[in-house]
């Protein structure tokens, strides 16, 4: 552990930014959590949060961020657009311009407001879902910004940057936070908890990486 150093996790009660919570409890001696109301297709993101919050008895901050519900209008904001991958080069539907620029930069904003050095996100380049703003060149950039734009010296940790989610399966287990994880966070684009709906992209992603580690770690017993 970190002594005498604290950190803001971006926090919407998935399992990435779980698994991140649970990595930050144990490196650094102080974590407030912050989540991002931006009129999500699903509020229960904004809840589930809140319960792990509460559940972990970390400070949990709920910034609005409903402008970027009007900005981006998305699969993750509207329900009148289909949830898809993206074909021939384009984004998926879920994708949120803006989305990551905007959460770490405000985090940033509010670990200064608390004293906080770390900021501490989920994305993540290897299962990015080809979502721009999860690459580490994006986060290493806006990090020198952020520290430029405030003179200051904050660092952007990315946990889960080179890990594919059996890995981040992985992860979490080392943390000893497996079941927690499997069965308290949301990833499913249709809300459901847990292991999810099964059909969304979220959903599959979650669920080829659970089969993947599970498998691997059979073998190695």
């Amino acid at each position: 552990m970190e002594t005498n150093q604290k950190a803001v996790v971006v926090f919407s009660g998935g399992q990435d930014s779980t698994t991140c919570l649970f990595w930050a409890m144990q490196k650094f001696a102080h974590v407030e959590v912050v989540t991002f109301d931006y009129d999500q297709r699903h509020k229960a993101e904004v809840e589930v949060a809140k319960e792990i919050a509460e559940d972990q008895q970390v400070t949990h901050h709920v910034l609005d961020m409903s402008l970027l519900n009007q900005l981006a209008p998305n699969a993750l904001t509207r329900d009148d657009i289909e949830v898809k991958d993206g074909e021939d080069g384009e984004l998926p539907s879920t994708f949120v311009p803006g989305r990551n620029l905007l959460f770490l930069s405000f985090a940033t904003i509010l670990a200064r407001q608390i004293g906080a050095k770390h900021v501490v996100t989920g994305v993540c380049e290897t299962d990015f879902s080809g979502y721009p703003d999860c690459r580490d060149v994006f986060v290493k950039s806006l990090n020198v910004t952020l520290n430029l734009s405030m003179d200051d010296e904050f660092v952007v940790h990315t946990p889960l940057m080179w890990l594919d989610k059996a890995e981040t399966w992985g992860m979490a287990d080392e943390l000893g936070a497996f079941d927690y994880v499997r069965t308290k966070t949301l990833t499913c684009y249709n809300g459901v908890r847990g292991d999810g709906c099964g059909e969304c992209p979220a959903c599959h992603l979650r669920k080829n990486g659970l089969d993947t580690y599970l498998a691997q770690k059979g073998e190695s017993q």
